[in-house]
Parts: C-alpha cells; structure tokens; sequence
C-alpha cells in the first residue's frame, strides 16, 4: 500500500508540474469551431472561383477576387481568434486559472514569430500577385507555429502542426489545389484535433 501511494503521490506531483508549464485552458471545441469556420470559408472561396457568373451577379461586375479572397480570410481569421480566446477564458475561469500567465506569455512568444512572418510574406505574395502560394504559406508557418508551441501546450499539436506543413509542402508542388489543401489543413484537421482534445481532456 504504501509503495502505490507514493506512486500516486508521485503521479499527482507529475500532474500538477505539467498543469504549471503547460498552457492547457485551449478548448478542443474551439478546434471543432474555427475548422467549421475554414470549411465555410473554403466553400465560399469555391464558390466565387467555379461560380464566376453567379458571383458577379450578387456582389457586381467590378468585384475583385483577390480581394473578396482576403475578406473571407480575415473574416475566418478574426472569428477563430475571438472563438479560440472566449472558449480559453470561459475554460480558465472553470478551473479557477489566469489565462494570462508566465506558460501563456511563452506560447504566445513561440507562435507569434512564425504567424507574423508567414503573414507577411503572405501579404507580400498578395501584392506581388502570387495568388496560389498563399494558401501553402500560410499552413507551412502555421504548421511551424503549432510545432513551436507544443512545447507550452497540448502534446497533439505538434502532430497537427507536422500534418499542416505537410499539406503546405504538397501545395508548392500542385498550387491549384491550394485552395483545397487550406480548407483540409485549416478545417478538416483542425476539428480533428479539436474533438480529440475534447475528447482527452475535457469530457
């Protein structure tokens, strides 16, 4: 009895060590919810380009596709970030936890430096007019991003992370289904990882 008690003190120990350095108030159902979100996007993206006629006829003849493009991501952008650190908070408050914290600070540095150069040689390609690279830019630093942050969270998205810059690479091979390739990466893999955190972690 007492050899299982300290194993067990030990394990509790262990547990509260990975609760401290690990950022875990990331909610999987936000996961689920930001794929819906590029999944929608992803539809809407396929429907301006094999639906040109329909497309002009609802939103005018001078429309700008690259443009409406940019739109539709931003749009998918913001509503994850606004989803993602809404479901954080409401998870942190559950478990009486800052969602501002040293780990928190530390996953953000690790991600932002990755996100903000993929963003702007992105935005650099958007300019240039290299329309179907951006979408593989974006899942390769994306993919780099989640692989440096895994360290601070959830152990899974490193292997989300490894699958995007996968799926990025495959992009600079075939650009013309990049499009596909973002609505898989950003949508399909997301709400995998989401249900399997939620189912791991939270339910």
């Amino acid at each position: 009895m007492e050899q299982k008690d300290l194993f067990r003190e030990l394990g509790q120990i262990r547990s509260l060590m990975e609760k401290s350095s690990k950022f875990v108030s990331i909610s999987g159902l936000s996961g689920v919810l930001m794929g819906c979100y590029a999944l929608v996007g992803t539809l809407l993206g396929y429907y301006i380009i094999h639906q040109p006629e329909s497309t002009a006829l609802l939103l005018g003849q001078n429309l700008n596709r690259p443009l409406l493009f940019l739109l539709i991501a931003l749009i998918v952008l913001l509503s994850s970030l606004v989803t993602g650190w809404l479901m954080a908070r409401k998870k942190a408050r559950k478990n009486k936890q800052s969602i501002w914290n040293i780990t928190s600070k530390s996953l953000l540095f690790a991600v932002s430096i990755p996100l903000l150069t993929g963003g702007v040689i992105s935005l650099l390609f958007f300019v240039q007019g290299y329309y179907q690279l951006i979408a593989t830019m974006l899942l390769i630093f994306y993919g780099l991003a989640l692989t440096a942050g895994s360290i601070y969270t959830f152990a899974e998205a490193k292997g989300l992370g490894i699958l995007e810059i996968c799926l990025g690479l495959i992009g600079i091979c075939f650009p013309e289904i990049g499009l596909l390739l973002w609505g898989l990466g950003f949508g399909v893999l997301h709400i995998i990882y989401g249900f399997i955190v939620y189912k791991k972690y939270e339910s």
